[in-house]
């Protein structure tokens, strides 16, 4: 406790000094306590494992904590005036009145409506037209009233249109409490259940409501549970336990509403069984699991529509009658071919047609299956991306999508499928934004093996191409996850203070198929990380970007990515931004009872495995920090985070403080009301953006 004291006291010390003094904040410094961290494979000293906390309780860790917020705001006090302006150019770039585009189901009309200074949106139902009068679900203002932190994760309206489940935190630890609103009188029923999932379904007799419940210790959603309304909790129907601990679980109704479904997933495998809605009681199998078998079925008319990976890596379609279904793969029908080149992501079946999201050449289009022909939906840029958007009712010719670039707000579309016609049903509203003003790019760099790694670029038309200006790279490249291009009302203010933007594509990610992210996980893991590495030297190299005026930013997993990269190539950075990352692998990986843990040894390995405990250490951020010079850096936290402990930030920057030379400054920022996400609310991600935006424009020397 002596060296917290201590620098407790140089924090205060600095406040009361000159002005010469308080330029310069000395850093706090964690107490070192011998502990050893125990594999199968070896013994790790972790000096400050202590600061592991599970109650988040211990006064010692907490006054830690705090002394690293109090340097980080003495660090950043001369920048405040520069947050300030650019949270102002931020919400000045967001429509305050916004609403989304209506969406039919049931005879309703569902749709969320911001007002002015809100930080949540009122949701609202009209029946049977998109102008009658205006029903409030839920008036999220008043919901989020007297709590630090609140979320309204998912909700779900009974068959009969009476009632809504929803599921909602108000601590930011992802343990949801069930609720459920009779939506004719407005009032809560005394059905509440704890601890559970953000997924909820109704059975067709609108008293039975399907959930997932978590284990309290690891947080892993591992039962479905069926709850009858107005009945005790104690009474809930067990329907299935999944006892593998690498599997996750969501529950599910078909596209036609005839069927509920619950589903397995895990990195390499996928096993879905599904009930009548009508009479959800015996759930059928699609298919057994297996690895390297991955599958997710949908339901249409009289047959079931099914994205595999069976016999092709970047996924097919295939159907297979009701009648057949009980024989297996052996009765599926190939609807798409395998491809080299096209990763089907997603689809969507409608009646007499599907729609496909799918991935080519690094972007995500849409592709419409009619009467056997395939026909791509048009876009204009060389980066861009298409998503489906919510179609709930299958009996229609049009198909909702949005549209969006780093240059232009998200636009949602919907096209005819039998006569291609297309038209705009709203353009996100970014005030004082003019398109025109931007360009976008698409630039493949060469990584270090040869491999042509997709490049997402954005700035102010007139920003020279001569290597003298400064560069702001992001990218997260883990479980499969794609980056894509959008306009970000937080970017607007960098771009135009002639900062160049890129999104790094790196292999992890599956915008180039399945086997980008192959290449990109396991024992090939370092290939991430040398992508981002490669493709800043590029930028630098074409005059994109000016040597030393180069920040890089990731979180979570792409936390783990800047903790790496800053271990590997410390000098092509200005300054590295890694927020909530995962940078302990090893100790992490070792513990089954951290939520997430045992879902990802696919991801990145069995630890207790030799080869990949091996692997893993050569790389994990926490256990390479050396005495390096390493960039500026800027590292976030939330204390309730479920996804990434906050003791593994906060151990990896007391080891930096403790190891790391020069005199580039190394800020913590730690919240202590928010989880994985930061705190909640429309302008309060703004807020906290404003900070490291402006740490980073400081460090890239742009000149106010």
């Amino acid at each position: 406790m002596k060296t917290l004291l201590l620098a407790g006291a140089a924090l205060t010390a600095v406040a009361a000094s000159p002005a010469w003094a308080q330029a310069a904040p000395q850093p706090p410094r964690a107490a070192k306590k011998p502990h050893q961290v125990t594999s199968p494979n070896g013994t790790r000293e972790d000096d400050y494992y202590w600061l592991r906390d599970d109650t988040r309780k211990n006064p010692e860790m907490l006054a830690y904590l705090a002394a690293e917020n109090a340097y980080a705001d003495a660090t950043l006090a001369s920048l405040k005036p520069l947050q300030d302006r650019l949270y102002a150019e931020t919400i000045s770039h967001i429509k305050q009145d916004d609403s989304s585009v209506p969406y039919r189901e049931r005879g309703y009309y569902y749709q969320t409506r911001f007002t002015p200074g809100a930080d949540y949106p009122v949701i609202e139902r009209r029946k049977g037209a998109p102008d009658a009068p205006a029903e409030v679900m839920f008036d999220q203002p008043a919901m989020a009233k007297g709590h630090s932190f609140f979320a309204l994760s998912d909700w779900s309206v009974s068959q009969d249109n009476r009632r809504v489940a929803y599921a909602e935190d108000i601590v930011g630890r992802r343990q949801y409490v069930l609720k459920v609103k009779d939506l004719s009188t407005g009032r809560l029923l005394p059905d509440t259940i704890t601890n559970v999932e953000p997924n909820l379904v109704w059975a067709d007799d609108n008293r039975t409501l399907f959930y997932i419940a978590k284990d309290p210790v690891t947080l892993r959603g591992y039962r479905v549970m069926a709850h009858v309304l107005g009945t005790p909790v104690s009474a809930d129907r067990l329907v299935y336990e999944e006892k593998d601990d690498t599997f996750q679980m969501g529950i599910s109704r078909t596209s036609d509403d005839r069927f509920l479904c619950i589903g397995v997933s895990a990195t390499v495998s996928d096993e879905q069984r599904c009930a009548p809605a009508a009479a959800p009681t015996r759930f059928t199998l699609v298919a057994p699991r297996a690895r390297e078998f991955r599958y997710g079925a949908d339901h249409m008319g009289d047959h079931w529509i099914i994205r595999t990976n069976r016999d092709a890596r970047n996924y097919k379609l295939v159907t297979v009658a009701d009648r057949e279904l009980a024989r297996g793969v052996a009765a599926w029908r190939d609807l798409t071919p395998a491809s080299d080149s096209v990763f089907i992501e997603d689809f969507k079946p409608f009646r007499g047609f599907i729609a496909l999201d799918q991935r080519e050449g690094g972007n995500r289009m849409i592709r419409l299956l009619t009467d056997g022909r395939s026909a791509p939906v048009k876009a204009d840029e060389p980066a861009y991306q298409m998503e489906l958007a919510v179609n709930a009712e299958p009996d229609t010719d049009w198909v909702r999508y949005t549209y969006a670039s780093l240059v232009t707000p998200t636009t949602t579309y919907e096209v005819n499928a039998r006569t291609g016609e297309r038209r705009v049903l709203k353009v996100a509203p970014v005030p004082g934004y003019d398109p025109s003003n931007y360009v976008t790019e698409r630039v493949w760099a060469t990584a270090r093996d040869g491999t042509k790694v997709p490049v997402s670029v954005v700035y102010r038309r007139g920003v020279k191409r001569d290597g003298s200006a400064p560069l702001f790279q992001y990218a997260y490249g883990s479980y499969g996850v794609s980056m894509d291009p959008a306009v970000d009302p937080a970017r607007i203010a960098m771009l135009d203070r002639g900062v160049v933007y890129a999104l790094a594509h790196i292999r992890g990610g599956q915008e180039m198929g399945r086997g980008w992210y192959d290449d990109g996980h396991l024992l090939r893991k370092k290939n991430s990380f040398t992508d981002f590495v490669d493709v800043t030297r590029y930028l630098v190299a074409q005059k994109y970007a000016a040597p030393g005026r180069v920040a890089a930013m990731g979180g979570s997993a792409g936390g783990l990515l800047m903790g790496a990269v800053a271990n590997m190539a410390p000098k092509d950075y200005a300054l590295i931004i890694a927020q909530v990352p995962f940078v302990d692998v090893v100790t992490t990986m070792l513990d089954a009872s951290i939520p997430l843990t045992t879902f990802e040894y696919d991801e990145w390995g069995n630890p207790a495995q030799k080869p990949y405990y091996d692997y893993m250490l050569s790389y994990s951020p926490y256990d390479n920090v050396a005495a390096r010079a390493y960039p500026a850096m800027y590292v976030s936290t939330g204390l309730w985070d479920s996804q990434v402990q906050y003791y593994e930030p906060t151990k990896w920057v007391a080891r930096l403080r403790e190891l790391k030379t020069g005199d580039a400054p190394l800020v913590y920022r730690v919240n202590m009301e928010a989880g994985h996400g930061g705190k909640s609310g429309r302008f309060e991600r703004y807020r906290q953006g404003a900070e490291w935006q402006a740490f980073a424009l400081q460090r890239l020397k742009v000149a106010e």
